[in-house]
């Protein structure tokens, strides 16, 4: 077997993976904040986890897969407040919506998904262990404060020197905090917000604090694998080594894994640039598993630019495999040899998926050419490889007449039907609404690269196909 090698962020080389335990491996993700959808920069974060732990299931490892969902936060407190709803109503409608998109780009569910609420009492003691060590104080204020300057590997994961970091800061002053780098473990409670009693007084969860506190618990206070976003590398992975190391007196995590970023226009995707396609949007117009190919289809460290271009593109190559599975049974017989082993050669150097995916195109092509030569036994086992190995990647999961069917004038074709057009335009007229004009100029450029031309006018939005 290949040994298997992973970009370590935290020393900047690919490394040989060792688990700790033989045999088993712990993965800890940041997952969402729940206060909107889910957008396709989350989708990308979401879909290379996946097909990290299906690839270490597939080689017999027993994976233990932890994405935690964090359920109380500033934002989510914000929106709760602008929409005049519950929290706990707002981020179960999030959640709930989380879950259709993961389950509509084929993921796994992760083993545990703990969330931040439920973990109250253990991010009390975390912060307890660090007041009593000397790495946090209780600030005037009422809020639990992090001490960077009392912390010597500090900067260790993003590169970062303390001199750089407060030479370049622009920080308001707050004269709570001994130096501005320092950061909220434990927020004194404002009026009208949820908060838990501590020793500190009413409050509530810090951000960085909740993931060092859930990870550990679930996993231990030393695991395998930490992953999450490139953006998410600083300040929030690199408090959580410190919040975690200093209170545990352990390593905390052997390798961090982070996933580069979705571009649109060389710009970052995200909720505050407001540039975001949501993946529920993205997937009334293009088939999911398209969707989940494009995804996979630029090694997971590199940028992927989102366009209409790119998307058709992962269709197009989903339709060669299907096609060549067209007519064939599939062998049930397990992939060995030489196809198995370039598969494994590239999936085992960091997760190489272009790679792989060139070896699924490879073994369509000689399907391809059995099925043209009448060679039914050869054919069969080659699209039992194709299967198989595709599989891995969370691809290939519908019978090829099936997606040949959704494909025909739908949305794989970039066709939307009737129906999800109305969605889509009542969709932007809720925005036009709220007077939210980015949104509803997002969704028109949905339904233009779909073909679909709106008309506004006295008696409402019309609209045809190009």
């Amino acid at each position: 077997m290949h040994p298997i090698k992973i970009h370590n962020s935290l020393t900047g080389r690919k490394e040989e993976f060792v688990p700790l335990q033989a045999g088993r491996i712990g993965i800890y993700v940041c997952g969402m904040t729940v206060y909107d959808y889910c957008h396709i920069g989350h989708g990308r974060m979401l879909v290379v986890f996946d097909m990290a732990v299906r690839y270490l299931r597939s080689l017999g490892y027993s994976v233990t897969y932890v994405r935690n969902i964090t359920d109380i936060d500033d934002k989510i407190i914000k929106r709760a407040a602008e929409n005049k709803e519950p929290i706990d109503a707002l981020t179960a409608r999030f959640i709930r919506a989380m879950d259709e998109d993961c389950e509509a780009l084929g993921m796994l569910k992760p083993d545990h998904e703990p969330r931040a609420t439920q973990y109250v009492p253990a991010i009390i003691k975390m912060v307890q262990q660090l007041v009593s060590k000397g790495f946090a104080y209780a600030a005037d204020d009422g809020d639990v404060l992090y001490s960077v300057s009392s912390f010597p590997g500090y900067g260790k994961l993003s590169g970062k020197q303390l001199k750089d970091l407060r030479a370049g800061a622009r920080v308001e002053i707050d004269p709570a905090k001994r130096d501005p780098l320092d950061f909220v473990l434990w927020k004194a409670a404002k009026p009208g917000e949820p908060s838990w009693d501590s020793p500190w007084g009413k409050g509530r969860p810090g951000w960085h604090i909740e993931c060092s506190a859930m990870s550990t618990q679930v996993l231990g206070n030393h695991f395998d694998l930490h992953g999450g976003g490139v953006d998410l590398k600083f300040p929030h992975h690199e408090n959580e080594i410190a919040q975690s190391c200093a209170a545990l007196d352990t390593k905390f995590v052997n390798v961090w894994m982070h996933n580069g970023f979705v571009r649109i226009n060389d710009e970052k995707m995200s909720k505050s640039l407001d540039n975001f396609f949501t993946i529920r949007d993205v997937v009334k117009v293009y088939h999911p598993e398209a969707v989940r190919y494009f995804l996979l289809a630029t090694h997971y460290r590199a940028p992927i630019n989102y366009s209409e271009e790119n998307l058709l593109q992962a269709k197009a190559a989903l339709d060669r495999l299907y096609t060549a599975l067209r007519g064939v049974e599939p062998s049930t017989t397990a992939v060995t040899g030489e196809t198995l082993e370039r598969f494994r050669a590239a999936m085992s150097d960091d997760f190489n998926t272009p790679e792989a995916f060139a070896v699924l195109q490879s073994i369509a092509r000689d399907l391809n050419t059995a099925k043209a030569e009448g060679r039914s036994s050869d054919a069969r086992t080659f699209a039992g490889q194709l299967r198989q190995l595709a599989g891995i990647l969370g691809l290939l999961r519908h019978d090829p007449e099936q997606w040949f069917q959704q494909a025909t004038g739908t949305q794989a074709d970039n066709e939307l039907t009737d129906a999800q057009i109305e969605e889509l335009i009542k969709d932007r007229v809720a925005a036009r609404q709220a007077q939210n004009w980015k949104e509803s100029d997002r969704i028109r450029d949905l339904l233009a690269a779909a073909g679909i031309v709106l008309e506004d006018g006295s008696k409402g939005t019309t609209w045809r196909r190009k």
